[in-house]
């Protein structure tokens, strides 16, 4: 028996340096496959696990134009354990976004959006010959006679924030939370365009919406939006998605049974929007006389006319998804932008002075400019919304996958590559906009010859190619529309309880961290 033991322990000490070595080698695989197969584009160098997370937690998203200096117009980013080829230069976004689209056509999937299952399904996400059919539905829906149709709506929930500006500006010390409310706006408009929901937050306080379920949907949506984090404040399986994407999955079913964790709670609320979205949804579906006037009456009216292909496209669970990323889209970024640009004229007063000439020339106070008006008589709060989009980039990368080996800015990047643009660093870059620091609309003037020298594809906020963004023309309308009934009104200053400079929080849309705070001040008085 002692001779037994004693020569079956090698055997076992052999099959257990094997299993270790087996292990060490899969790992090792595991982590370093993604990058072998990019080594060739430059880029820093690679802690192993957190890649150069350190570096975007050191500089937030200017990490890219940090980066760019050094390196080149495309180079690798290391998010955890995937490499990411960042392209910062027009011409190469024009090769990845048009004349190469066929092999890029597919959004990759962040950690964030991968945990999230809502947020999968919608146009934004959806890969292939789903993408391209459900987009090719969708667009149909977009045509300028219904844009135009909506003018109406969207300034009368513009009219109504506006009246809520006066009653909560008591306090000049405090100001308002600009920013807040636009959001209230965005939401409202898109509301009521998206689901044909009319959520009330705009509305003055003695008559707002006191639906329950109205106010815990928008709770819901804000937090479920607000989680969506690229660095490392998001949850534990987020996180653990940027570092090692084979375990998010496995650990966030784990968490999300663990109370008081991120993931349970990012899971309880996805769980719920999902649940009212669906039942939004199914009682629309029910409806014979939906009217088109909102997206999801617009979008059931085609499956039910199209029949069988579009039954199979549009099902009940993506329908859900696609009328949540147009309320998730059209609130967040619009609020964004139209922060921005109040913000940012309230600090340039030629700016503020030329844009009022421009908006009292047009008419009285009581004119609504049609949407042919707002297209060709407002060239100056063109150039502002540009300008103010540079500034502030809501949107500074734009993720693509690639589909098949390819070749890129003379890098050849095999199949299943994640190459993301970098509209952030391309508005920063002096030598498509000079002096990129200052905030001067006049850039944009179409005869000024910045604007003649500037490449076509340098000021992509909106993205680039079939995967550009669909409602940049509902959004711009909403934009234009807020701006000049503001502006017919009200001026803007700091309020003294303004932060400068601004900080941000990086998510799947750039965010402000501390909100817009601002004083309103009655052109009566002004």
């Amino acid at each position: 028996m002692d001779m037994s033991l004693g020569l079956g322990w090698p055997e076992a000490g052999k099959g257990s340096l094997f299993i270790v070595v087996a292990l060490l080698i899969g790992s090792f695989v595991y982590l370093y496959a993604p990058y072998w197969g990019v080594r060739k584009v430059p880029g820093p160098p690679v802690i192993p696990l957190v890649g150069h997370l350190p570096l975007l937690a050191k500089h937030g998203p200017d990490v890219f134009g940090v980066l760019a200096k050094t390196y080149g117009p495309i180079f690798r980013f290391h998010m955890g354990r995937q490499p990411i080829i960042v392209v910062a230069d027009p011409e190469l976004c024009k090769e990845v976004g048009i004349k190469k689209f066929k092999s890029i056509s597919n959004r990759s999937l962040p950690s964030p959006i991968s945990g999230s299952p809502l947020h999968q399904k919608g146009l934004f996400f959806t890969k292939d010959s789903r993408w391209s059919a459900m987009r090719n539905t969708i667009i149909s829906l977009y045509q300028p006679s219904h844009l135009a149709s909506l003018i109406p709506t969207m300034q009368s929930y513009i009219a109504c924030a506006a009246q809520r500006l006066s009653s909560e500006n008591e306090n000049e010390q405090q100001g308002v939370d600009f920013s807040s409310l636009s959001l209230k706006l965005a939401t409202d408009v898109i509301g009521e365009a998206a689901f044909g929901v009319d959520f009330g937050l705009t509305a003055p306080a003695d008559r707002s919406s006191k639906d329950a379920q109205v106010s815990e949907f928008i709770r819901q949506h804000i937090y479920s939006t607000t989680s969506l984090k690229m660095d490392l404040s998001g949850s534990f399986s987020i996180i653990l998605g940027l570092i090692l994407p084979v375990l998010q999955e496995p650990w966030r079913q784990l968490l999300k049974r663990i109370p008081g964790t991120a993931d349970r709670k990012m899971e309880q609320t996805n769980a719920k929007l999902s649940k009212r979205v669906g039942e939004i949804v199914s009682k629309r579906a029910s409806e014979k006389d939906r009217g088109s006037k909102d997206f999801l009456s617009a979008i059931l009216n085609a499956r039910d006319r199209d029949g069988g292909a579009s039954r199979s496209l549009f099902t009940s669970d993506y329908i859900s998804a696609l009328t949540y990323e147009h309320l998730l889209a059209g609130s967040a970024t619009t609020s964004f932008t139209l922060s921005s640009i109040v913000y940012l004229v309230a600090k340039h007063p030629a700016v503020e002075q030329k844009l009022l000439q421009e908006i009292d020339g047009f008419g009285p106070p009581t004119l609504l400019p049609s949407a042919d008006d707002l297209q060709h008589k407002f060239p100056y709060l063109d150039q502002v919304i540009k300008e103010a989009m540079r500034f502030y980039t809501v949107s500074p990368l734009i993720a693509r996958e690639t589909s098949q080996d390819i070749e890129i800015g003379g890098y050849l990047l095999p199949k299943g590559a994640w190459v993301w643009l970098a509209p952030g660093v391309l508005a920063n870059d002096p030598k498509c906009f000079p002096e990129p620091h200052l905030f001067r609309p006049e850039r944009f003037d179409p005869d000024g010859d910045e604007e003649k020298r500037r490449h076509p594809y340098a000021h992509i906020p909106f993205g680039i190619g079939p995967r550009a963004c669909i409602g940049k023309k509902f959004s711009l309308q909403e934009i234009k529309l807020s701006v000049i009934h503001l502006y017919r009104h009200y001026v803007f200053r700091h309020s003294p309880l303004m932060e400068s400079p601004l900080e941000f929080q990086y998510g799947i849309v750039l965010n402000f961290k501390h909100g817009i705070k601002l004083n309103v001040v009655s052109r009566s008085l002004a």
